[in-house]
């Protein structure tokens, strides 16, 4: 017992106390801010610079939909453009994630357009089928990673099942594949209703660097009205979690 006592103390806490103001390195990439006074050529060099297409030509906003945060726009304009480590960016609108010039306010969910029933419903524990569409297994890692012992969202029921059939909703990462777009669809399916859809990561938001490819079939997403957006790539679990507890309006 005393050897275990010891190893705690040497430890200390392991577990993220609060979920909502858990700090996290300045290093982290989070909500960027773009300064109001951006030029055109400069809009236009950091926009051809952009591998993923995320900054928009004429306007110099940043779309975290496409977004990659390899943070290139900002090494080459840092007095104009800056990655803050806000990590809570997740929205309800998939034009919410669209970040323009001049605007530097955390980014919240927009409680109007979220189903009553979700809350009511889900409030106290919601039951997710994640299903990885063609991913790369960073988001899945991350999703992982927000139930374990550090991040335990579990604490708050909210939790991954095995089964679609025991599932309140589903979690899509990866770009859909044609591969696993009959899947998805299946899955989808085996959900009762009301049905729960969170689009986690870029390549599920937007297909990321994949967007356009014939390789994709996206049809499910242009089809189905989506509950919840998380960017990242991966998304980080504060992100996810952070997003999943606003959706359900949990303090």
């Amino acid at each position: 017992m005393y050897r275990e006592i010891k190893i705690l103390r040497q430890h200390g806490i392991q577990y993220v106390r609060d979920l909502r103001n858990q700090p996290v390195s300045d290093l982290f990439r989070g909500r960027p801010v773009i300064s109001r006074d951006i030029t055109a050529s400069e809009i236009e060099k950091v926009s051809s610079l952009c591998p993923a297409g995320a900054i928009d030509k004429e306007t110099g906003s940043i779309d975290l939909g496409f977004c990659v945060f390899c943070r290139e726009c900002e090494f080459c304009l840092k007095e104009k453009i800056r990655f803050t480590n806000d990590y809570r960016i997740s929205a309800s609108r998939r034009e919410d994630l669209v970040i323009r010039p001049g605007i530097d306010v955390p980014m919240r969910l927009n409680g109007d357009v979220i189903r009553k029933e979700i809350r009511k419903i889900y409030r106290r524990s919601l039951k997710l089928r994640q299903v990885s569409a063609g991913g790369d297994n960073s988001c899945e890692m991350e999703l992982n990673a927000s139930g374990n012992v550090n991040f335990d969202l579990g604490r708050h029921g909210i939790e991954f099942t095995a089964s679609p059939r025991h599932a309140d909703g589903i979690v899509i990462t990866g770009p859909v594949s044609g591969n696993m777009a009959a899947a998805l669809r299946l899955t989808y399916e085996a959900v009762p209703d009301p049905k729960v859809i969170i689009l986690v990561g870029t390549d599920a938001i937007s297909g990321g660097m994949f967007a356009g490819s014939p390789a994709l079939d996206r049809r499910f997403i242009e089809e189905h009205h989506i509950d919840l957006y998380v960017p990242g790539n991966p998304a980080h679990p504060l992100t996810f979690i952070n997003g999943i507890l606003d959706l359900l309006e949990k303090k």
